[in-house]
């Protein structure tokens, strides 16, 4: 059993994007954040015709990235200092379940190079590469 995500990273709801995690090793992490529909920002972005956030689906992946980092050799808070080749494939509306893998490509120092993939229903929904420091 995995630890849960509240002993790993410091986000609390309502800012809090992965509800558990499926699977941890050393260089990948898969993890998962079931949609209610209630979540306030559905409330707002669209009315009518509901979306997550793009910049909401990334964090919920840099979250995962963090819990990966956490308890490794020079993990500390991670702060994300890079974003790039975000691609954003289909949109996540309420009831959606993200499963998110993120991988570490790369440590040097204190910075730590990853690749993140949220699905839904198997289908990729966003592909992206970050850069985190740890402080």
């Amino acid at each position: 059993m995995y630890p849960a995500i509240t002993d790993l990273i410091p986000q609390r709801p309502p800012f809090l994007f992965v509800d558990k995690i499926i699977e941890r090793s050393e260089k990948t992490i898969t993890t998962t954040l079931k949609l209610s529909g209630d979540e306030d920002f559905f409330k707002g972005h669209f009315p009518g015709n509901p979306v997550m956030p793009g910049v909401l689906l990334q964090e919920a992946l840099f979250q995962s990235g963090a819990a990966l980092m956490a308890g490794m050799e020079g993990g500390g808070l991670g702060v994300v200092t890079r974003v790039q080749n975000a691609k954003f494939k289909s949109m996540v509306r309420p009831g959606d379940e993200l499963v998110m893998t993120v991988e570490l490509t790369e440590s040097l120092a204190n910075a730590h190079y990853m690749k993140g993939t949220t699905k839904v229903d198997g289908k990729t929904v966003l592909v992206i590469e970050f850069a985190v420091a740890s402080i």
